[in-house]
């Protein structure tokens, strides 16, 4: 056992956790705890390649297993904002759809959406649409082959 080894892998948890606590987004974690159990296989006498295995297979074992449970504390910020209730939902295009000029709109429960068309096309005003996903603040939507009669 080398103190040079044992003092690395101690190093390497600490930095680890530096870094986790500047971003506090799971970057770091798994690497930290990986570095621990590297530390503690060097304590318990394993050679260096074991001593990596160890490290990088304990990282990965983390991360499969934790992130998934965990992810939702990484975007504490975010607020829900139920806009993808419109998903789905049948929109009146108010103004022409045309994706090589970057114009569109619909409306939708109400509300004005910035439109772009999923499959490229252009769609005409007063058609009907369906909302398939959102973009940033831009609704993506399917032409519905039917036009709003006034």
């Amino acid at each position: 056992m080398s103190i040079g080894i044992l003092a690395l892998w101690g190093i390497l948890a600490a930095l680890f956790l530096v870094i986790e606590l500047i971003t506090v987004g799971m970057v770091s974690l798994w690497f930290m705890v990986g570095a621990l159990a590297a530390l503690v296989s060097a304590v318990l006498g394993a050679a260096i390649w074991l001593q990596i295995l160890v490290f990088l297979a304990v990282s990965g074992v983390c991360f499969w297993l934790l992130y998934p449970k965990l992810k939702h504390f990484v975007r504490k910020n975010s607020r829900a904002t139920n806009a993808d209730m419109v998903l789905g939902q049948t929109c009146v295009v108010v103004r022409r759809i045309d994706n090589v000029a970057g114009t569109g709109a619909v409306t939708v429960g109400g509300k004005r959406w910035t439109a772009r068309s999923a499959d490229g096309m252009p769609v005409e005003e007063g058609a009907l649409v369906r909302a398939e996903e959102i973009q940033g603040v831009k609704l993506i939507v399917s032409p519905l082959n039917e036009v709003l009669v006034d």
